[in-house]
C-alpha cells in the first residue's frame, strides 16, 4: 500500500462531511470530469488530493465524488478513483505514485520502424510510441472486479468515458452505470452512449492519441482520444444525475503563448498540434451554463405553467430538462510549458540522460526547449509529473474555502445544466 506524500493534511473545525445534501455519501451526486492532456494528468491527481485535505477526509469517510467522467489521461484517472470509492481517499496516494514512478525509458519507447513500414500493433494501428506500457498501466494498475462490484453496489453510480469513433467521426460515451441509475441518453446527432461495463479497453481507445498510440478496435469498429471531439465530458455526468460537479480542465492558458518565430522547429509545431487537437470548449460551455442559469431564474419566478411546458419541450427535443448543477472548475494556475521547459533542460544537463537518447538532435535546437509544450503532453518523467501534481494540490488549497462551500454549504449560487 502505497504511503501519504509528505503533505500534512489540513484540518478545519467545521460540520462532519456528510450533510443533509447528500454530498459525501456513499453514491453522491457529485459529479467529477477529468479532461485529457497527457502527462498533465498528473495536475488532475493534485487537484483531487487538495480537495480531499481541504475536506480533512480520512479513508474512513465517505469519499467526496460518486459520479466520475474523462476523456484520455482523464479517463484513466477517473477510472483508477472509481475503482477506489470504497475509500475516502479514492486511493489518491496510490496514484499520485503510478505519476511519481513515470520513466522515460520504461512508458516512453519509440516505434519509427512501425511507423515507416506502416505495420499495424497487435491493437490494430501503427503509431509513434509503443502501447505496451501504457497497456500494462491500465490493465495493472486498477482493480477493474471491485469497480464493478462498487458501480453494481450503487457506490459508483456511474463511470463514464469517452472516445471517437473513427468511422463516423462521432463521439461515444462508453458508460457503466449503477442499477438504480437513470442515464438519460442525447437526442442529438454528435454523441452516442454505449451501456454496459467499461473495460481496458474503452480506456486505452479513450487515451488513444492520433499518431502517438494506436487506435483501439471495440466491436466492429476504430476509437482513439475523446478529445479530439470532447475533451471535458461534463453532459454525460449531468445526465447520470449529477447535482454538483468538479470540473478540470488541462488545457494551455491564454498565458502560455508562443513566441514569435521566424522557422518555428518541429518540436514546437507539435507542441502547439497538441494543443489544437485537444483545444475543449469548456470555457464557452460553462459561460452557456451561466447564461442559462439566469434565463431559467427568471422563468422559475414567473409563470409555472409556462415553465412546466418549456421543460417538456426541453425532454422531447433534447432527452432531459435544465436543472441547476452547482459547478467548481480548476485548471492550472501556472505555465506549463515553463515548466516543461525548466525540466526538459535538467535532463539535458544529464549525461546519461534518457532524453538525450530519446530525441537527441530535436532536443539540442533552442526553441524546442524554450518552448517545451509538447513535454507537457509526453514527458513521462516521474519528477515532472510531480511538479504537476503539487500544482493541483496546492491551487485546490488555496481555493479551500470555496472548496468547503461547494461540499458543504446549503445555498450557494447554482448553475444550470446543458449540453
Amino acid at each position: 500500500m502505497f504511503a501519504d506524500p509528505p503533505h500534512p493534511p489540513v484540518r478545519f473545525s467545521a460540520p462532519p462531511f456528510a450533510t443533509e445534501t447528500g454530498v459525501g455519501r456513499r453514491g453522491s451526486r457529485v459529479g467529477l470530469v477529468l479532461s485529457g492532456g497527457g502527462v498533465r494528468g498528473a495536475y488532475e491527481v493534485g487537484i483531487v488530493q487538495g480537495i480531499i485535505e481541504a475536506l480533512g477526509i480520512d479513508d474512513g469517510d465517505a469519499p467526496p465524488f460518486g459520479i466520475f467522467a474523462g476523456t484520455s489521461v482523464g479517463a484513466i484517472n477517473a477510472t483508477y478513483l472509481a475503482a477506489h470509492a470504497h475509500r475516502g481517499r479514492l486511493g489518491i496516494a496510490g496514484l499520485a505514485q503510478l505519476y511519481r514512478d513515470l520513466r522515460l525509458g520504461d512508458h516512453v519507447k519509440l516505434n519509427w520502424g512501425a511507423i515507416a513500414r506502416g505495420t499495424e500493433s497487435a491493437c490494430g494501428g501503427s503509431s509513434l510510441l509503443d502501447p505496451r506500457p501504457l497497456e500494462r498501466l491500465v490493465a495493472e494498475s486498477i482493480d477493474w472486479c471491485r469497480m464493478h462490484d462498487l458501480v453494481d453496489a450503487g457506490d459508483v453510480r456511474a463511470l463514464m468515458v469517452a472516445a471517437l469513433d473513427l468511422s463516423t467521426s462521432k463521439t461515444t460515451v462508453f458508460a457503466e452505470v449503477a442499477p438504480q441509475t437513470r442515464f438519460r441518453e442525447s437526442l442529438g446527432q454528435r454523441r452516442s452512449v454505449s451501456l454496459g461495463r467499461v473495460s481496458p479497453e474503452h480506456v486505452l481507445a479513450s487515451a488513444a492519441i492520433p499518431l502517438v498510440f494506436p487506435p483501439r478496435r471495440i466491436g466492429d469498429s476504430y476509437f482513439c482520444d475523446g478529445g479530439v471531439r470532447f475533451n471535458t465530458p461534463i453532459a454525460p455526468a449531468i445526465r447520470a444525475g449529477a447535482t454538483r460537479l468538479v470540473v478540470v480542465t488541462l488545457g494551455a492558458a491564454a498565458r502560455e503563448r508562443a513566441r514569435p518565430q521566424k522557422n518555428p522547429g518541429l518540436a514546437f509545431v507539435a507542441g502547439r498540434m497538441f494543443g489544437a487537437l485537444l483545444a475543449d470548449p469548456v470555457a464557452h460551455d460553462l459561460h452557456v451554463l451561466g447564461r442559462l442559469n439566469r434565463m431559467l431564474g427568471v422563468a422559475e419566478g414567473g409563470d409555472r405553467g409556462v415553465l412546466t411546458s418549456m421543460q417538456h419541450t426541453l425532454i422531447e427535443t433534447r432527452g432531459a430538462p435544465y436543472r441547476q448543477i452547482k459547478v467548481l472548475d480548476f485548471s492550472p494556475t501556472e505555465d506549463l510549458g515553463a515548466m516543461a521547459s525548466r525540466r526538459v533542460q535538467e535532463l539535458l544537463r544529464q549525461p546519461a540522460s534518457r532524453i538525450r537518447r530519446w530525441a537527441s538532435g530535436l532536443l539540442e535546437r533552442s526553441e524546442t526547449v524554450r518552448d517545451a509544450n509538447w513535454a507537457t503532453y509526453l514527458l513521462f518523467d516521474g519528477p515532472f509529473a510531480d511538479s504537476l501534481r503539487d500544482l493541483g494540490r496546492r491551487d485546490a488549497l488555496a481555493r479551500q474555502r470555496e472548496v468547503r462551500e461547494f461540499f458543504l454549504a446549503k445555498d450557494a449560487p447554482a448553475i444550470v445544466a446543458a449540453e
